[in-house]
């Protein structure tokens, strides 16, 4: 495998084209490829993605393609930043191609039939591949003005962890390793719902009390479910629990945030989503994740709140009251004497 070769970002919405500049200032070569012809001769005319990512430059080593045969064919290591409810459809018909390739998700989401998340579904499309997934308290406007930023890589393979380390470790934007792929991921996907919440939170005008309330049972919450389902604890109290859930539901920035905030003023859901104008990969996840947590009986009132705010005609109000009078009186419950 030669220096030259270039490495491919497969999603034209403001998080890919973050990565891809990124890439492209570490001195990569980076095939951007997306659906839109119109948006890429956009991005190769004006050197911007004025839709995504309004008024960030878009680096001369980034090439806007919409070939995806051609975009994979060519590359080894490829970024998959597809949304969720479309990355399987968009992958499978190229599940030859993808053998042995190195594929790293960076999509935060939930496949609604099969819970899958989206490095398992990588997986099964193509089982020859290298699979990780990068998760952490990313936002891709602050990415692409230089912020300084600090995300993880999670995989059981370690060279593969290297290698994205090396390609986007840079100035203002560092790289840890995590072998606990499915906390990392799951971190990233359940976040987004609490965002949801902590966005109406903010547009109702309640206090920060409240806010850091919602945020600190969110994290309770969503560790309970994860290691429910395996994964580690402490990855929670890492850059892709703990970091990322803080950052996406303090900052008028992060997408789902600000759908719930849209929420909390009187928007409907249809148009709270419309107005945002991409995927909030939180309203998603949230029905999925309601269905599981009954399955498995796990005690998720923020869940379960939100979705009978969304779908059920609840108040955001009438929520926090259940959560004041229904909480268990241990803090850091997630935590229990089997070695949790």
């Amino acid at each position: 495998m030669t220096e030259q070769q270039p490495i491919a970002v497969l999603g034209g919405g403001s998080f890919g084209t973050a990565i891809a500049n990124l890439l492209a200032e570490n001195g990569q070569q980076v095939l951007q490829w997306m659906r839109d012809p119109e948006q890429a001769e956009a991005i190769r005319v004006n050197r911007e993605n004025p839709r995504y990512l309004k008024g960030v430059k878009i680096h001369p080593r980034v090439t806007a393609v919409v070939d995806l045969d051609a975009t994979l064919a060519a590359c080894e290591l490829i970024f998959v930043v597809i949304p969720s409810s479309a990355l399987r459809a968009a992958l499978q018909p190229y599940a030859a191609q993808l053998a042995g390739k190195q594929l790293i998700s960076l999509t935060k989401g939930i496949e609604a039939q099969s819970f899958k998340l989206m490095s398992q579904i990588l997986e099964e499309v193509a089982p020859q591949a290298h699979v990780g997934v990068l998760s952490g308290p990313n936002l891709a406007k602050e990415i692409a003005e230089h912020a300084l930023t600090a995300t993880v890589v999670a995989s059981e393979d370690e060279a593969l962890c290297q290698r994205v380390q090396a390609v986007l470790h840079g100035r203002t934007f560092r790289v840890y390793a995590s072998g606990d792929r499915f906390g990392v991921e799951l971190g990233g996907a359940l976040k987004n719902v609490y965002a949801i919440i902590a966005g109406m939170a903010a547009a109702l005008g309640m206090g920060e009390n409240t806010k850091s309330m919602l945020i600190t049972r969110a994290l309770a919450e969503m560790t309970r479910f994860a290691v429910k389902l395996g994964a580690n604890p402490m990855t929670f109290l890492g850059l892709a629990g703990v970091g990322d859930l803080i950052v996406t539901c303090s900052s008028p920035k992060s997408r789902n945030y600000q759908v719930g905030f849209a929420l909390g003023e009187g928007l409907s859901l249809d148009e709270a989503v419309t107005r945002l104008g991409e995927v909030a990969e939180g309203v998603n996840t949230l029905k999925v994740l309601k269905a599981k947590a009954e399955e498995l009986q796990i005690y998720m009132p923020l869940v379960a709140g939100l979705h009978a705010i969304l779908f059920e005609g609840r108040t955001l109000t009438q929520v926090v009251e259940v959560l004041m009078r229904g909480e268990p009186k241990t803090d850091v419950d997630f935590i229990s004497p089997s070695g949790f």
